[in-house]
C-alpha cells in the first residue's frame, strides 16, 4: 500500500465537537426527510395523480423489497472497498458516499413529475431507493470509524437525530406552505427544493468526516476475515443474529418504525376523510415535526443520563395516547373545523414528541452494537449490521405501505366523481356531499363566503360513511398493535452506558493480552447478557486459515 494515502484528508482524525457532530448529521436532512417522504408523502402524491390506493401502496412496497435485497450486499461492499485503489484514495465509506450524492442529485427531482403512469413512478422510486441505500449504509458506519468513545458517538448520533427532525420538518412545512397557496405544482416545486437542500447537507457531511487511517494494524484487522463471496455474505448476515442485543434492538426497531410508517401513510387520508378537515391540514400536523429538533436534544441528554428503556417507554406511551385520542375524535364526529383544528394541533405536537423520540433511540444505540459483535468475532463488521438493519427496515416498511393501500382498496376507498365537491378549493375536501349538495353549496358560496359555506356543506350529509369509520379502525389498530409489541420487547433491552463501558473495558483488557479466565463475575454477566452466549465463546482465537 502507498503509505501516502494516510496523509489524505479522509484519514485525518479531528476533535469531535458539537459543530463536527452537526456536520456529520447533515446527511440526515435527506435520511430523515426521505423516510418521511416515503411514509407520509409519496402515497398521497401518487393518489393525487389518479392512481388507485393498491397500486400507490405497491410502488413503495415493490420498490423497497427490491432495494432491501440489493442493500444486503452494500454493507459487504463498503466493508471491503479498502482493497480497491479508489477505496484507498477516497476512503472505503466516502467514495461510495460521494458517488451516491451525485446520483441522488441527478435522479431525485424526476420522481415529482405528474403522470398517470404507475410504471414510471415505480422505476424512478426503485432507482432512488438503491442510490439512497448506498449513501446511508456508507454514512451510518462513520461514527464507528471516527471514534470508539460512548459520549462522542452520542454527540454524533444525537446531532444526527436533531438534523433528522429538521429534515422532517422542512419536508412538511414546504408542502403545507405550497398546499395553502393552492399551488398546482406543489409537489414538483417541493421536490426541487428538497434536492437542493439535501445535496448541500450531504456534501458538507461527506467533506467534514473521516475514516480510520489504513495502518498496518487496521489492514490486518480488515483483511483477517475470509474473502467476500456470495456464500460469505450470506454467512455474515445470518451470523449477526447470534448477537442477542442486536436481535432485540432490530425487533424493536422494526415494529416501532413500521408502526410509525403505517400511521404516517394513512394520516393524511384519515384527517381529510374521517375527521372532515381540509386537505392542507395533514401537512400542518406533520409540519409540527419541528418540535423534534428540541426533543432530540433532550433525548441525547437523557441517552447519556438515563437507561434507553426509559426513552422507549416514554415515546411509545405518547403515541398510544394519540391513537386513543384520534379514536375518540373519530366517533364524536365533530363537524366544526374551528373546534377540531386546535385539538388536532395539540395531538399533532404530542405525536411529534413521541415520533421524534422513537426515531432517535435505535440509531443512537446502533453505533454500540458492532462492539458487541467485535467481542464475539474479533471482526469490524459495522457495515454488515447497517445493511441488515436497512434490509429489514425497508422490507417491513414496504409491507406497511402495501398493506395500507390494499386495505383502502378493500374498503372501497376509491373516490367516485359524484362524491367529490370540486367546484371550489374551500369545499374540495367535503367528500361526503352528493353532487346535488355540492351544486347547492356552490350556489350559496358567492353570497355567504367560503368559510360559512364550508360549514353549511358539512351539514348537508349528516351521516359519516361506514368506510371512513373503518379507515379509523385500520389506522389505530394497525399502528397500536405494532407499537405495543415494540414497547414490551424494549423493556428487556440490556445495552446502556454502564454495560457498554464494561464491554469496552473487557475488550481493551483482552487486546492487551489479558486472559479470559481472569474475567470478573460482573463483567462475565454483562457480556453474557449482551451476546446471549456463555462468556467462554467470546473473543475466539484468530484462525490462521481464514
Amino acid at each position: 500500500m502507498n503509505t501516502n494515502y494516510n496523509k489524505l484528508w479522509v484519514y485525518q482524525k479531528r476533535e469531535i465537537t458539537l459543530g463536527r457532530g452537526v456536520a456529520y448529521g447533515l446527511t440526515d436532512l435527506m435520511g430523515g426527510g426521505w423516510n418521511n417522504i416515503v411514509s407520509g408523502v409519496i402515497f398521497t402524491f401518487v393518489l393525487s395523480n389518479g392512481i388507485s390506493p393498491a397500486l400507490a401502496g405497491a410502488i413503495a412496497g415493490i420498490g423497497r423489497i427490491i432495494d432491501a435485497v440489493f442493500s444486503l450486499f452494500i454493507g459487504s461492499i463498503t466493508d471491503n472497498f479498502h482493497k480497491t485503489t479508489l477505496g484507498k484514495r477516497f476512503g472505503r465509506r466516502h467514495f461510495i458516499f460521494g458517488v451516491g450524492i451525485l446520483a441522488f442529485a441527478m435522479v431525485f427531482p424526476f420522481f415529482w413529475v405528474s403522470t398517470t403512469n404507475w410504471v414510471y413512478y415505480l422505476f424512478v422510486y426503485c432507482v432512488l431507493e438503491i442510490i439512497i441505500a448506498f449513501i446511508l449504509i456508507a454514512w451510518e458506519t462513520l461514527p464507528t470509524e471516527m471514534t470508539d468513545d460512548y459520549k462522542l458517538r452520542t454527540i454524533l448520533s444525537g446531532s444526527r437525530m436533531v438534523i433528522s427532525a429538521a429534515g422532517t420538518s422542512f419536508v412538511f412545512i414546504m408542502l403545507y406552505a405550497l398546499k395553502s397557496l393552492n399551488s398546482r405544482n406543489a409537489y414538483l416545486i417541493a421536490g426541487v427544493a428538497y434536492t437542493f437542500v439535501f445535496v448541500v447537507g450531504m456534501l458538507i457531511s461527506w467533506r467534514l468526516t473521516w475514516e480510520r487511517p489504513l495502518t498496518k494494524e487496521v489492514l490486518e484487522e480488515l483483511d483477517s476475515a475470509e474473502k467476500s463471496s456470495p456464500k460469505k455474505i450470506i454467512k455474515d448476515y445470518i451470523s449477526v443474529f447470534r448477537n442477542k442485543a442486536f436481535r432485540k434492538h432490530l425487533t424493536v426497531y422494526i415494529f416501532s418504525f413500521t408502526g410509525k410508517d403505517f400511521f404516517q401513510i394513512l394520516l393524511p387520508t384519515f384527517v381529510v376523510y374521517s375527521l372532515l378537515m381540509n386537505d392542507s391540514d395533514p401537512w400542518l400536523i406533520n409540519a409540527l415535526s419541528f418540535v423534534g429538533i428540541f426533543i432530540s436534544i433532550l433525548a441525547a441528554w437523557l441517552m447519556i443520563k438515563a437507561d434507553p428503556k426509559f426513552l422507549f417507554a416514554a415515546s411509545y406511551s405518547l403515541i398510544i395516547f394519540v391513537l386513543v385520542a384520534f379514536t375518540v375524535l373519530n366517533y364524536l364526529d365533530i363537524r366544526n373545523r374551528a373546534v377540531m383544528l386546535p385539538i388536532i394541533i395539540i395531538l399533532g405536537v404530542i405525536w411529534q414528541v413521541g415520533r421524534s423520540t422513537l426515531e432517535f433511540i435505535p440509531w443512537n444505540i446502533f453505533p454500540f452494537i458492532p462492539d458487541i459483535d467485535y467481542i464475539m468475532t474479533r471482526e469490524a463488521r459495522a457495515g454488515i449490521y447497517a445493511a441488515v438493519m436497512t434490509f429489514f427496515r425497508k422490507s417491513t416498511g414496504a409491507v406497511a405501505a402495501w398493506i395500507a393501500g390494499i386495505l383502502l382498496e378493500a374498503i372501497d376507498f376509491v373516490q367516485a366523481p359524484s362524491k367529490m365537491c370540486s367546484l371550489d378549493k374551500n369545499i374540495s375536501s367535503l367528500k361526503y356531499a352528493t353532487e346535488e349538495s355540492c351544486l347547492k353549496a356552490h350556489g350559496e358560496w358567492a353570497a355567504t363566503g367560503s368559510d360559512q359555506i364550508h360549514e353549511y356543506a358539512l351539514q348537508l350529509d349528516a351521516t359519516k360513511p361506514w368506510n371512513e369509520i373503518k379507515l379509523g379502525f385500520i389506522l389505530v389498530l394497525g399502528t397500536g398493535l405494532l407499537i405495543v409489541i415494540a414497547l414490551i420487547i424494549s423493556q428487556t433491552f440490556k445495552l446502556n452506558r454502564r454495560t457498554h463501558a464494561t464491554l469496552k473495558q473487557e475488550i481493551a483488557r483482552l487486546e492487551n493480552g489479558g486472559l479470559k479466565e481472569n474475567v470478573s463475575p460482573d463483567t462475565r454477566k454483562v457480556i453474557e447478557q449482551l451476546t446471549g452466549h456463555p462468556y467462554e465463546e467470546s473473543w475466539p482465537a484468530k484462525s490462521t486459515d481464514e
